[in-house]
């Protein structure tokens, strides 16, 4: 006897996962299929390329499991470069012989090395990596000292100095609360509305490293990276905190600071209303 539709629904599941990655040869997470032109022998065509992406990787092994195409939702995109330790997606599975937690061992041994599952479980029918995140949370990682090791400009800004980190949190204090971030959004940005609520920010040190973090309901694109320049470049030429709030307040990125390089950037965490 054939499965109804409706029973065939009842029995999909939904599977939560948390993923990191080193982003550095990534073009960030979103699949992205365009098309491109190449001459081959004095000919023409279009051909459509798939360009490496995560969250192409993860429904490419997904798929090897379903033998079928699965679409993987994620909390949010990450840029060219940008790493994750945190990211969290779900996706919908009919397979039932399948424990969650033994989606970890499966997808990860048809991933590559740079993209790892580090958690999964089932979570409840309604749930959507983007659409219930309560904070996202980013980690912009600085080193500060003259001499870096090769595989720590990886993942890190090579500053080559010291800031005042007092001085900083000062500047970073004036971004908490609802705000508008057009100074911090790049001209292309298409985003409905550039109001994000910015639950916190702050610079720390650990591990001889400088970081900043910030946590906020949403961000615009590469906003992270351009607040994290902005704020240095503030620092380093000692301007007042009545300065860094008239760059917030003239709303041009005009006045805004270089964006900080991508790899020094890493989405840290999600949090969720429910989880």
């Amino acid at each position: 006897m054939t499965e109804a539709p409706d029973d065939a629904a009842q029995r999909r599941r939904n599977i939560r996962l948390l993923v990191s990655y080193d982003g550095t040869d990534f073009l960030g997470w979103q699949r992205q299929t365009h098309s491109a032109t190449r001459s081959v022998t004095d000919n023409t065509t279009r051909d459509t390329i798939d360009t490496r992406t995560v969250q192409g990787a993860i429904e490419t092994a997904l798929a090897k499991i379903h033998k079928t195409p699965v679409t993987l939702t994620g909390s949010g995109r990450t840029d060219t470069g940008v790493h994750a330790a945190g990211q969290v997606a779900n996706f919908y599975t009919t397979i039932q012989s399948i424990d969650p937690a033994r989606f970890v061992p499966a997808l990860n041994s048809l991933l590559p090395r740079d993209i790892r599952i580090r958690d999964a479980r089932q979570t409840r029918d309604d749930f959507h990596a983007r659409f219930d995140a309560r904070l996202r949370t980013y980690r912009y990682y600085c080193i500060t000292r003259q001499n870096a090791a090769p595989w720590e400009l990886r993942y890190a800004w090579h500053l080559r100095r010291h800031p005042d980190i007092e001085r900083l949190n000062d500047y970073a204090r004036l971004l908490i609360g609802e705000m508008d971030c057009t100074t911090f959004a790049i001209p292309t940005d298409k985003s409905k509305t550039r109001s994000r609520y910015i639950a916190g920010a702050r610079f720390f040190i650990e591990n001889d490293r400088l970081i900043f973090e910030i946590s906020a309901n949403a961000f615009l694109w590469r906003m992270v990276r351009s607040v994290t320049g902005t704020l240095l470049r503030c620092e380093e030429t000692s301007a007042s905190t009545a300065t860094f709030r008239h760059i917030i307040a003239a709303k041009t990125h005009a006045l805004a600071g270089p964006t900080a390089p991508p790899q020094g950037l890493f989405l840290w965490k999600i949090d969720y209303y429910r989880d």
